[in-house]
């Protein structure tokens, strides 16, 4: 069916301005209607039945019994309020009080003590149930389908029915499409200003994001507004029971889970502290918090409130009614009765007082009705359709008449209608509001399918939000950067700029891997101090140091971990030591070592923690030791990678979607240092084996993962003697081909060909290259030998040669992508472009981002 034109409130005031009494099904039409009456009128002209019964504006009866009943029962609150919701339900539904008795499955003793208490109550119900209209008035009942049985049940014998709609269909305007819900607020900030704002509505659901962005930049923009936050949104309240909360998270509670808090309160944390245990930091203003959270069970919530109150300078008064209305003022805080709270506040809306002043923010599943001329509709997702009541009770045909009859006359509110929304939101559809299914005859998934104006991103104005200062400063060109670096910018150039400007707090695992790196370094330098030293005291040492990241309760495994650990980084440096004195640069006095200050010895060192940075290439780093003059070594304390991943997180064309360039800019670098020689790069995982260790079988060389560089080209080394000996050391028919073939004959074979750029198996073997090689070597091999098999082995071999080392044009074009990376970050420094969210394979590897709040859904590709 089409959507149904409503008649304008004009034409129904002509309907009904000869009559006595008008009834409509909502507050905001009766209004509108009111505002038109052009003649002297005694007494109440249009109104809804419940004012009408109540004789004044109705309160939220559900909210007024559920206060009552609390101090009446000793039944549960959650029993309580799922109980009177049941019973309001029922009897507006079905007219009765005692109705919900009727139905077996929702009678329990609660439901009864309910129905009982209910009946002493001076509800709004009650009062339909009692009211009836003077049969000595003329009536007449506008959308009387909208009208449940309780509301009905007040109307005299006679009155007249007036249809709201005509039998005309409703040219609903175009949809404008949008490409994020940032855009539709800024293209609605356009459109209002303080002067206009009376004259404006926006309907919007009020449980998604649109409802803060809208009241923000309202706000921001100094345009007044009303019908937004309500009670339990004032973010003091909201503060307020988090305090609360916050004293039963237990010992392990971190400054981070009392940061929301703090916050509130104007406390500034210092960073390094964010993830530290609240019991281990020492901050002046935060004392009275640590006291309150060790001490929450022997104060009350007025206690605590009037403490909120007396050190954030913040009233709460009406918060403190609410608590003596509920009985919890003087009554000794526990966690359930913090939950009790925190269920009401989220249950309920607690009145506020407001200024009825500018711009109209309407929710879309509570109104029907906007009486303002221009009504911007927002989002019109699924949070637009109604959960219908799932209750024998309630006829859900019939509901759902009203629910979609609601819809019809909300879109046609106002004199001009605007409906803006979004087609995707994080790279999925957004599906329209149900009712539109109904009512347009049409076939559509979303908006762009129908009659739509679709428009891009533009240009951001200066004429709102925050202030700007054009400053004469040239950017600061980055000429270097680092392996995190580079990896964080290649899986998210967005992430990567939001971690050059925040601070990031220090974290346990951060803690702790410094601090094996900082033993490393120190053996290294003085492993006769460590030899004399207790190692059980040096692992209380480092359990002291790391105490207030980690768990008290965790502390027997961390000893062990640190044992262990210090145990496999002393087997490894006694075993496979550096045999080098000799490095490129002089000791850096890098940072500090938390040995060398227990110790009181210096680490000076030329082949630990070694600092370079190399202008011309782009490339800056921290190598943890040189082993030999052509193998660098860097200790990890997270689980092993093959050698294989290695190479494969480090491929530029495309990246990986786990990108990590650690081992490829060191011997970029490196190589530089050693031309034209190979080189090794070596993972030393000193965790990994830490089961193994426990069980009495560990072995160090799997902990150890090392890649090889080679000064050459891959279709270089397929042609070397090095190559030839590794096909005599692979599979059985690869052995005997190559065996037979012979080294010089292989050589020349291998002359004539050139390998695919590929490190796939498959493609490999279907390749001309293997076809050609294939036909040489069986041209040239005893007839007992398998030479397809052989090769077809020897292919694989090679490969895995390729798949486990870098060759020269591997590292060159490292270098170009450095490169290219440096002048695109460079460019968006400058303002040429923004940096975007999606990196160069595409959506980020969110696993790997360290700023997932800060990314907004949908901006992947912007």
């Amino acid at each position: 069916m089409p959507i149904r034109r409503t008649k304008t409130v004009d034409a129904l005031y002509a309907d009904v301005k000869d009559y006595d009494l008008v009834v409509t099904p909502d507050a905001p039409f009766a209004s509108a209607i009111n505002r038109r009456l052009d003649r002297p009128h005694f007494g109440t002209f249009a109104t809804t039945p419940r004012r009408l019964a109540a004789g004044r504006r109705e309160q939220a009866e559900d909210r007024v019994a559920f206060l009552e009943l609390v101090k009446q029962t000793d039944h549960d609150w959650n029993a309580i309020a799922y109980a009177i919701g049941n019973v309001l339900q029922c009897w507006e539904h079905q007219g009765r009080l005692d109705a919900i008795l009727d139905y077996d499955a929702y009678v329990d003793e609660t439901t009864r003590d309910v129905v009982e208490q209910t009946r002493t109550l001076r509800t709004t119900s009650k009062q339909l149930t009692e009211y009836t209209i003077d049969d000595t008035q003329s009536v007449a009942v506008i959308g009387y389908d909208q009208l449940t049985n309780l509301e009905r049940s007040i109307l005299p014998e006679a009155f007249d029915r007036i249809e709201l709609f005509t039998d005309d269909a409703f040219d609903y305007p175009a949809f404008h499409v949008f490409e994020s819900a940032t855009d539709i607020v800024t293209a609605l900030l356009d459109t209002i200003s303080a002067d206009t704002a009376e004259h404006v509505a926006v309907v919007l659901d009020s449980g998604s994001q649109y409802s803060s962005l809208v009241e923000s930049a309202l706000e921001a923009a100094e345009i007044p507004f009303y019908g937004g936050p309500e009670f339990i949104d004032d973010p003091h309240h909201r503060a307020f029971v988090r305090l609360l909360r916050l004293g039963f998270r237990g010992t392990e509670t971190t400054v981070a889970d009392a940061t929301p808090v703090l916050t509130q309160m104007g406390i500034d944390i210092p960073i390094d502290d964010q993830h530290k245990r609240l019991d281990a930091v020492t901050i002046p203003e935060i004392e009275w918090v640590q006291e309150l959270w060790q001490t929450i069970e022997t104060r009350t919530f007025a206690d605590v409130l009037d403490a909120y109150t007396d050190h954030t300078g913040v009233e709460l008064t009406r918060f403190e009614e609410e608590l003596r209305t509920l009985g919890l003022a003087d009554e000794p805080i526990t966690e359930a009765g913090v939950d009790r709270l925190a269920y009401y506040l989220q249950t309920y809306e607690v009145p506020i007082d407001r200024d009825n002043g500018g711009v109209l923010l309407a929710d879309a599943k509570s109104s029907a009705y906007v009486d303002r001329p221009v009504v911007f509709h927002l989002g019109m997702g699924q949070g637009w359709t109604h959960s219908a009541p799932q209750r024998p009770w309630v006829d859900t045909d019939t509901q759902f008449e009203r629910y979609i009859g609601s819809f019809q006359r909300l879109l046609q509110s106002g004199d001009q209608q605007y409906y803006l929304v979004q087609d995707t939101a994080g790279g999925e559809p957004i599906t329209p509001c149900l009712y539109f299914g109904e009512l347009l005859e049409a076939d559509f998934e979303r908006f762009s399918d129908l009659d739509a104006v679709e428009h891009r991103r533009r240009p951001r104005s200066n004429d709102g939000g925050f202030d700007r200062h054009s400053l004469d400063v040239a950017p600061e060109t980055v000429a270097t950067i680092s392996q995190s670096s580079l990896n964080s910018y290649v899986n998210s150039p967005r992430d990567y700029l939001f971690g050059q400007l925040l601070e990031t707090p220090d974290q346990e695992r951060f803690v702790e891997g410094n601090l094996f790196h900082d033993f490393a370094e120190f053996y290294v330098n003085h492993p006769d101090v460590i030899a004399a030293a207790d190692l059980d005291a040096l692992v209380d040492a480092m359990l002291t140091e790391a105490d207030p990241f980690g768990s008290q309760a965790d502390e027997p495994l961390r000893r062990r971990k640190y044992r262990i650990g210090i145990e496999m980084l002393m087997e490894y440096l006694d075993d496979n030591g550096p045999d080098s004195e000799g490095f490129l640069t002089a000791t850096s006095g890098w940072g500090e070592n938390f040995f060398a200050t227990y110790f009181d010895e210096p680490v000076d060192s030329p082949v630990t923690e070694r600092w370079f940075e190399d202008l011309s290439l782009g490339v800056k780093g921290k190598i943890d030791l040189v082993q030999a003059p052509d193998h660098l070594l860097d200790y990890k304390s997270g689980h092993k990678k093959r050698a294989t991943q290695v190479v494969k997180r480090a491929a530029t064309d495309p990246p990986a979607d786990t990108p990590n360039f650690q081992a490829a800019l060191y011997l970029t670098y490196y190589r530089t240092v050693h031309p034209d020689e190979e080189l090794e790069f070596t993972f030393f995982h000193f965790l990994d084996p830490m089961d193994d260790v426990i069980a009495g079988d560990a072995d160090l060389d799997g902990s150890l993962t090392t890649v090889s560089y080679y000064p050459f080209t891959f279709d270089e080394y397929v042609g070397s003697r090095d190559a030839y000996e590794t096909l005599l050391d692979g599979y059985t028919d690869c052995r005997e081909t190559f065996d037979d073939l012979g080294y010089q004959a292989y050589s020349e074979s291998m002359a004539q060909l050139t390998v695919p750029d590929t490190t796939d198996r498959d493609e490999l073997r279907a390749s001309e290259f293997a076809a050609e090689f294939t036909a040489a070597v069986e041209a040239r091999t005893s007839d007992g030998i398998d030479a397809e098999k052989g090769t077809d082995q020897a292919i694989r071999k090679l490969n895995g040669v390729r798949r486990r080392a870098f060759f020269r044009e591997d590292l060159d074009a490292f270098e170009a992508f450095v490169d290219e990376r440096l002048a695109e970050l460079n460019d968006r420094r400058a303002g040429e472009e923004r940096f975007p969210v999606a990196g160069l394979a595409g959506e980020p590897n969110y696993r790997r981002i360290d700023h997932r709040d800060l990314l907004l859904e949908g901006e992947h590709d912007v």
